[in-house]
């Protein structure tokens, strides 16, 4: 599906990321991973997706924080393959606190990582998508790009960003044969949500199995964990040419939790 084309993941050394990594390698996209973690996994990643698969695979450590290492990490990419013709925004940080006492430098990390890491691959990615009439979009978002949870006032503001950031540049490369979506994953079980059990137990005062029954499955109605083939799923699917007239779309892979 994707032979010849190449995908750049952030956030794809573990979790969500790692899973669209695997499953647009497995449909014959080269992919430059991105992501933090023991070198010696990457490179046995790196290696098992690029033996198993056929592909390229190579990884870039850019802090998604800092802007600069985000335009080095894409013209890098740009320059060995010519253009980044599947960019998935992904990589995410979350930290959970009430509002008056929530660190100033974690309100500014979770907005870096969260929506301004998008602004910079999309900006420096869109130009050679441009020359080539063809390109693919997906932002990673959240259940929480569509409703809010208490305790998590910056992820529920960088994530509301991503969908208007999306829509809005959706529309001006509407005609350009690129389409830019986002897909809002509700609770999944990937290392993310994993930390943020514990905080959520004292923040709420409750058990860790209490905060997983009662504030994370309570949101969805199926009270099931979405699972990262799931959402790898979706959005290989929106990288394809079937999808060609999605494009804006704020799409809920959430068990029912935004029906309510």
């Amino acid at each position: 599906m994707f032979i010849g084309k190449t995908a750049l993941v952030t956030g794809s050394t573990s979790g969500i990321g790692l899973g669209i990594a695997r499953t647009l390698a497995a449909r014959g996209a080269n992919v430059v991973l991105n992501g933090f973690g023991d070198g010696r996994e990457i490179e046995r990643l790196r290696h098992e997706l690029s033996e198993m698969h056929d592909v390229q695979v190579r990884h870039d450590g850019a802090d998604m924080s800092q802007p600069e290492q985000i335009e080095r990490m894409m013209g890098t990419a740009i320059a060995e393959f010519g253009a980044v013709d599947l960019l998935v925004n992904n990589a995410g940080i979350q930290h959970v606190a009430p509002v008056d006492e929530f660190p100033v430098d974690k309100w500014y990390a979770i907005l870096a990582i969260n929506l301004s890491a998008s602004f910079h691959t999309v900006r420096l990615a869109v130009p050679a998508m441009k020359r080539k009439g063809w390109g693919r979009i997906v932002n990673v978002a959240s259940a929480h790009a569509l409703v809010a949870s208490k305790y998590k006032s910056a992820y529920v503001a960088a994530k509301h960003g991503v969908a208007g950031f999306t829509k809005a540049v959706a529309l001006e490369l509407a005609e350009a044969g690129i389409t830019v979506n986002a897909v809002c994953p509700g609770y999944v079980l990937t290392p993310l949500v994993e930390q943020q059990i514990p905080d959520t137990a004292r923040a709420r005062g409750i058990t860790e199995q209490e905060v997983i029954r009662d504030v994370l499955l309570a949101a969805q109605p199926t009270r099931q964990f979405v699972t990262v083939e799931q959402v790898a799923a979706l959005t290989a699917f929106l990288c394809s040419d079937d999808a060609a007239s999605i494009t804006g779309a704020v799409l809920p892979i959430e068990g029912g939790w935004t029906a309510q």
